[in-house]
């Protein structure tokens, strides 16, 4: 990296600056260390959550889920199948291992799995099968719990198979009364997790559709002065539309109960659902994307102003008019 480094002022990560010390200053804190001291800042504002929870990108890594250990924050992190660990010759090396290890005679004869069903917002449900492992120092009595969740206990496809570590004590067992984070079945770690995919989920389209990661090469003073603006430029659009489009009063057809999915328990509403979220976003998009690419496109393709057809288009969507997708007879 060439040019010169200093920390930034609020998360201590380097950039452009007066310093040439990079890695050696002793204000440098990697991204694990950020995400492990944010997430205690949050514990100590008085937020409360069941769980950390996090791909194997930070599972994977020790220091990472000790930081959140010693700081009194449950966890629920995916592991790779390849981790390893020391092991005595015969006994399991990776959770992978860990997994084949234990007894499994089909559904009818489940040996070591329990059937976990995985329930979902729009009511549809599937049966996943779930089981605390051995792995080193790691069983379902340990510090550390190893927690593997399969479509299929018997071939545990890649993409089907969760590998998870946790600090969460299990129902019954010692260690659930002298800790300080309630036990968790296995189901509930299944659901714990499961809940991240939504999360990222979100995230992804806040950056995508909403530019978010649009910020750039730029210092952090500027990286955050643009997410503010995409912030307030969002609650803007947001609130002329719920204000120029009242919700009709239709009432929906009855849904079956779900249950508590992944997503939390779905909840009856006697008139129209609600502004939330997902509906905002699913309208702002209506008329954000195709402004924002027919803008880029014209000006791939020529210099001149647009014309007066595209130019009126173009102001149509810019004032939070969607496109009708369909031709209307």
């Amino acid at each position: 990296m060439s040019g010169s480094i200093t920390r930034c002022t609020r998360c201590r990560t380097p950039r452009r600056g007066t310093s040439r010390r990079g890695k050696s200053d002793p204000g440098f804190r990697t991204k694990l260390a950020i995400g492990a001291d944010l997430a205690v800042r949050a514990r100590d504002a008085g937020l409360t959550f069941r769980a950390v929870a996090a791909d194997s990108a930070y599972g994977d890594q020790d220091g990472f889920r000790g930081e959140l250990a010693q700081a009194g924050l449950p966890f629920v992190m995916a592991l790779k199948p390849r981790h390893g660990t020391w092991a005595y010759g015969p006994d399991a090396h990776t959770p992978a291992d860990a997994a084949r290890v234990l007894a499994w005679g089909g559904p009818e004869d489940p040996g070591d799995w329990q059937p976990v069903t995985r329930a979902f917002r729009d009511g549809h449900a599937g049966t996943w099968w779930a089981a605390d492992a051995t792995l080193g120092w790691w069983g379902p009595d340990g510090l550390t719990r190893l927690v593997v969740a399969t479509a299929d206990p018997g071939t545990l496809p890649d993409k089907a198979t969760w590998y998870l570590a946790t600090n969460l004590p299990r129902p019954g067992g010692p260690r659930e009364g002298g800790s300080p984070h309630p036990a968790a079945d296995l189901a509930e770690i299944v659901r714990i997790y499961g809940i991240r995919h939504w999360i990222e989920q979100s995230y992804k389209q806040v950056k995508d559709e909403l530019g978010w990661a649009d910020f750039q090469v730029r210092s952090d003073i500027a990286i955050r002065r643009h997410q503010v603006l995409v912030n307030c430029a969002f609650s803007f659009c947001r609130d002329a539309w719920f204000a120029d489009h009242p919700p009709h009063h239709d009432v929906a057809a009855p849904q079956p109960e779900p249950g508590r999915g992944e997503r939390g328990a779905a909840r009856r509403h006697a008139g129209p659902p609600p502004s939330s979220w997902p509906r905002a976003i699913r309208a702002v998009r209506a008329w954000l994307s195709p402004r924002i690419a027919l803008q880029r496109w014209w000006a791939a393709w020529s210099k001149a102003p647009p014309t007066r057809q595209l130019q009126e288009l173009l102001d149509s969507v810019g004032a939070g008019h969607g496109l009708h997708l369909h031709i209307r007879n």
